[in-house]
């Protein structure tokens, strides 16, 4: 069973792991959308959050300190999805199912690292 534990931390933490390095290589593209979702310093935070994510990624696959890595993503995914994701300030069909489609992911991926929270708890 513990190599589907590892298998699972891999293919959770990948999503991270990608978007971490984007979030830094691309961090003008992507302070630009944070610009226009209101976020202050948005280069800074892109690079900030891009940080936190691939760093808690990074920990979840090695299980190092894996309730602190997966605290990081939790920090990221909460405010992300109601600041990044808020649809129900869209009116356009598709741009509010986009976007309610992205918060509903950060949301479920934010379970998943608290589930990861728990179990990883007693290894403090």
């Amino acid at each position: 069973m513990e190599i589907i534990f590892i298998v699972g931390r891999i293919l959770f933490a990948a999503i991270f792991i990608n978007s971490g390095i984007k979030h830094v290589t691309q961090a003008k593209n992507l302070g630009a959308y944070a610009k226009s979702m209101g976020i202050p310093a948005p280069e800074f935070m892109t690079v900030l959050s891009g940080i936190m994510i691939f760093v808690g990624a990074v920990s979840i696959i090695f299980d190092f300190y894996m309730f602190y890595g997966s605290l990081l993503i939790v920090l990221f995914l909460i405010p992300t999805a109601f600041t990044m994701h808020p649809f129900w300030k869209f009116e356009e069909p598709m741009t509010k199912a986009t976007q309610e489609a992205q918060f509903m992911k950060n949301v479920a991926l934010a379970g998943a690292a608290l589930m990861l929270m728990y179990f990883s708890y007693g290894t403090l």
